[in-house]
C-alpha cells in the first residue's frame, strides 16, 4: 500500500473513532455547564451500547436503536439530575452509584433479551452517506463527505453547541448557572430547569455514544465493549477545557492515538499487545499532567446549589 493510502485510510480511521468521544465528551461538558459533574459516562455507554443494540436487533431498524440508547441514557440522566439537584445528593457518589447500575443492567439486559448463545446475533452497521458532489472533491471529498450520518452529527453539534452557547443569550444564561448558580437565578434564570435540562440531554448524547461501537464497529453487543472510553471521555472535557470546539479538536487526538495502538497491535511486532491497550491511558494521564493546570472549569462544577442557603453552596 502506497504511504499517502496508509495515512488516508488512518485518517478515515480517525474519524470512525472520534464519535463515541466527541458524543460523551459534549454530553459531559452541556450538564457540567450547569455545575452538575456526571461521572457515570462509562455505566451509560454500557447500557447505551446494550439497549441500542437490542431495540435495534428486534426492530430490525438501526434509528429504532439510536431512539433507544439515546431514551436510555435520558433516563439515567433524569435519576442524576434528580438525585443532585432535588435531593442534594454528592453528585460523585450518584455518578459511580449510575456508572454501577448501567453496568449490570447492560448484562442483564442482553441476558434476559438473548440469552447464552455460542454466536452472537449480529446487526447490520451504519453505512456511509456520501454526500452529492462534496464527496466527489478529490483526496478531501471520500474523507470527509463519505461517513456515516454520526459523523457527521458529531461535528454539527459541535457547531451548534458553540454557537448556542457563545453566540446567544441562552447560552450566556446557562454557562451563568456553572459559574454563579445564585447570581443566576436573582437574575431571573431558571436555574433548576437549566440543569434538569441539559443533564437529560447530555446523559441522552452519552447513550448515544455507547450505541455507536456495536452499531459501527462489531455489529453486536459484548460486556466491556466500552472499553474505558467514558472514563476518557471525562479527561478530555478537561482538557478541552469544557469548550465544544476544543473538545472536537482534543477527540482527534484521543481518536488517532486508539487507531495508532490498534494498527500497531495488528501489524504485530515486539511490543506486547497489553502494552498497546494501555496507550489511550498513558497519553491521557500525560496531556492531563501538562495541561490540567490550565483547564478553565465552571467554577460551581460538581456543587449542589441550594436557593434556601446563604452563600454560594
Amino acid at each position: 500500500m502506497e504511504p499517502f493510502e496508509v495515512v488516508l485510510n488512518f485518517a478515515r480511521l480517525v474519524l470512525l473513532a472520534l464519535v463515541p468521544y466527541v458524543l460523551a465528551s459534549q454530553g459531559t461538558m452541556l450538564s457540567g455547564r450547569t455545575a452538575i459533574f456526571n461521572v457515570a459516562q462509562e455505566g451509560i455507554m454500557l447500557v447505551g451500547a446494550s439497549i441500542g443494540f437490542l431495540a435495534a436487533f428486534k426492530s430490525n431498524s438501526l434509528l429504532g436503536g439510536l431512539l433507544a440508547a439515546a431514551l436510555v441514557g435520558g433516563l439515567f440522566g433524569l435519576a442524576l439530575a434528580y438525585a443532585t439537584v432535588h435531593l442534594k445528593l454528592d453528585q460523585f457518589v450518584v455518578g459511580l452509584a449510575l456508572f454501577f447500575t448501567g453496568l449490570g443492567l447492560s448484562s442483564l439486559a442482553y441476558k434476559l433479551v438473548i440469552g447464552v448463545t455460542l454466536r452472537p446475533p449480529l446487526i447490520p452497521t451504519l453505512r456511509p452517506v456520501p454526500i452529492p458532489l462534496l464527496s466527489q472533491i478529490p483526496l478531501v471529498g471520500p474523507l470527509l463527505f463519505n461517513q456515516n450520518v454520526l459523523v457527521y452529527f458529531s461535528v454539527l453539534l459541535t457547531l451548534g453547541l458553540y454557537w448556542w452557547l457563545y453566540q446567544t443569550s441562552w447560552g450566556l444564561n446557562l454557562r451563568a448557572v456553572g459559574e454563579n448558580p445564585r447570581a443566576a437565578d436573582s437574575l431571573g434564570v431558571p436555574v433548576i430547569r437549566l440543569q434538569y435540562l441539559t443533564t437529560i440531554l447530555g446523559s441522552m448524547l452519552i447513550g448515544l455514544a455507547g450505541a455507536y461501537l456495536p452499531m459501527v464497529y462489531t455489529g453486536t453487543f459484548t460486556e466491556g465493549i466500552v472499553q474505558g472510553r467514558g472514563w476518557l471521555a471525562i479527561a478530555l472535557t478537561f482538557f478541552g477545557g469544557w469548550r465544544p470546539d476544543f473538545i472536537l479538536l482534543g477527540a482527534l487526538f484521543f481518536a488517532a492515538v486508539e487507531v495508532l495502538a490498534l494498527r500497531v497491535q495488528i501489524a504485530g511486532g515486539v511490543i506486547p499487545y497489553q502494552l498497546l491497550l494501555t496507550l489511550p491511558y498513558v497519553a491521557t494521564i500525560v496531556v492531563m499532567t501538562l495541561t490540567f493546570g490550565r483547564a478553565r472549569t465552571p467554577a460551581f462544577l460538581g456543587l449542589n446549589y441550594d436557593r434556601e442557603k446563604r452563600g454560594l453552596g
